[in-house]
């Protein structure tokens, strides 16, 4: 009977199975096949016998990643940078979205809309390249102005502590729009009704903001920062690389475990380290939804994930 209703399904929906077909094939191909590759992280790899004819070394592999000193520093950058682009990122972005809504120009509004989706569009080596234009130690914008005003330069590609804050700046610049655009489209489902009886007992623009916009924008909110909370230990590879390349005087406050992966493998060969870099990210990673989503499910089961 249950076998029966199954195949019924499937003969009911197969116009929009058919349509899921091309995703679901995506994922088993880039997604689930090359999680085979995972035996490197517990290999000492070698070209004759390939990833699986490679001979056994354990958790050496772990342990050279950890005790060269990389681990911590790669694991902290990448880390710290992720949550500083979701709380910034998201503020600006719920920001800009109310801002939107509440402009009263309807030319105005979809202007400033188009202008912000713009950067959205722009690829990471444009940015990498404007960014190297503006900071140029010789002939970048910045310390041409600076020294034409009778100020000194600016080393801004041999010190550490200056790109924190430009790869936080430059990261929300580039997701205002289109995380603006999701917010803006969760605001405009937030039944009107509500302004209207606020507007009637008199209530300002910032008390309808603070009492109806936000409390509403909650649900979206949650779901936005889980889904981001996935992928707090995987870097943007483009943009890091792109804005810092092999700048080794940047390591130290720019390095991240994609990146650190990206150079094992093209500068040292090392293709088991990078494995096991790879699988300590993922594992990470897993772990951090997990708890993130049963931290959700404690204060208000309705919008966990699962």
């Amino acid at each position: 009977m249950n076998r029966h209703g199954f195949w019924g399904d499937v003969q009911k929906n197969k116009s929009l199975l058919l349509m899921l077909t091309p995703a679901v094939l995506f994922f088993i191909l880039f997604a689930y096949v090359p999680m085979a590759g995972i035996v490197l992280a517990f290999k000492q790899f070698n070209y004759g016998g390939g990833i699986f004819g490679s001979p056994w070394n354990g958790l050496d592999n772990f342990r050279f990643f950890f005790e060269s000193g990389n681990a911590w520093i790669v694991t902290r950058n990448t880390a710290l940078y992720n949550i500083s682009f979701i709380i910034v990122n998201n503020v600006l972005q719920i920001a800009a979205a109310i801002l939107l809504f509440e402009a009263v120009g309807k030319w105005f509004r979809k202007l400033s809309q188009t202008v912000m989706f713009l950067p959205y569009f722009i690829s990471w080596v444009v940015v990498g390249a404007i960014a190297y234009n503006l900071f140029n130690y010789d002939v970048g914008t910045l310390n041409s102005i600076l020294a034409a005003i009778g100020l000194e330069r600016i080393d801004i590609y041999n010190t550490p502590s200056y790109w924190p804050f430009i790869l936080v700046l430059v990261s929300a610049w580039k997701a205002l729009g289109y995380g603006s655009v999701m917010y803006l489209a969760a605001i405009t489902g937030i039944d009107t009704e509500m302004y209207e009886a606020a507007e009637i007992d008199g209530a300002n623009v910032f008390q309808r903001i603070f009492h109806i916009t936000i409390p509403n924008l909650y649900p979206t909110i949650i779901i936005l920062v889980l889904l981001a909370v996935g992928n707090i230990f995987r870097g943007d590879f483009g943009m890091f690389y792109n804005m810092v390349g092999n700048n080794g005087l940047l390591f130290s406050s720019t390095d991240v475990i994609d990146t650190f992966v990206f150079r094992s493998l093209t500068t040292s060969n090392e293709i088991g380290l990078s494995a096991a870099a790879g699988f300590f990210q993922s594992a990470l990673g897993f772990a951090t939804i997990l708890l993130a989503n049963y931290a959700v499910r404690k204060y208000d089961k309705d919008h966990a994930l699962f």
